[in-house]
């Protein structure tokens, strides 16, 4: 039985802008090329909470350490993660390059009237804000919420058609990345002492 391949992804410096380019509307989360879309047949779709009378919707923009479903050109299947580190990384490219207003309807169509009203990251899981809507999520995770003033979109989020929330950006392998240059032993055991220390904190 084969083995399904793991893969850490982080941000490509040259496309540092495209890291998180907007964030999706969808009812059923897809696997597209070049793009980290959830799936939810893998059951990595979180489903949103839903704040009728603000017409508002709060969900986690990406977990760290999640396994998060793919399927390459090939058919093969395998799964890919992101760092505490790349998903704080990601929440701040996407403010920083301004993306809070970018939105689509199921990967597809740039749509308007859909804004990122907060972005941020959970820090104390006991004591986060996140709690107050139902969420159970770990340190490091980024949650948004977005405020829906298209009318089609908001009727769609009310009858359950859009559940949930999806990124759309641009990554690259951390393996692909590490072979166009020989670490030094110091980066090795600065690597090693971050896994060893990620995987203290999570215990």
């Amino acid at each position: 039985m084969t083995e399904t391949k793991i893969v850490e992804l982080i941000i490509n410096e040259e496309n540092e802008s495209l890291a998180i380019d907007c964030i999706s509307l969808v009812s059923e989360p897809a696997i597209e090329e070049n793009l980290i879309f959830m799936s939810k047949a893998k059951n990595n779709l979180t489903l949103a909470k839903i704040d009728t009378d603000k017409r508002e919707i709060i969900s986690p923009a990406l977990i760290p350490n999640k396994n998060i479903y793919r399927v390459d050109e090939n058919g093969d299947d395998y799964y890919v993660y992101f760092s505490k580190d790349t998903v704080k990384n990601c929440a701040y490219s996407f403010l920083k390059n301004n993306n809070h207003h970018k939105a689509t309807y199921q990967h597809q169509e740039r749509v308007s009237g859909v804004l990122t009203v907060e972005s941020w990251i959970i820090e104390d899981p006991k004591m986060d804000k996140a709690n107050l809507y139902g969420f159970q999520l770990k340190k490091g995770t980024w949650m948004v919420k977005m405020k829906i003033e298209n009318d089609d979109l908001w009727q769609k989020v009310k009858s359950g058609d859009i559940k949930g929330l999806s990124i759309e950006g641009y990554f690259t392998s951390k393996y692909q990345e590490m072979q166009k240059a020989e670490p030094t032993n110091e980066e090795i055991l600065e690597a090693l002492n971050e896994i060893i220390k990620e995987n203290q904190t999570e215990q």
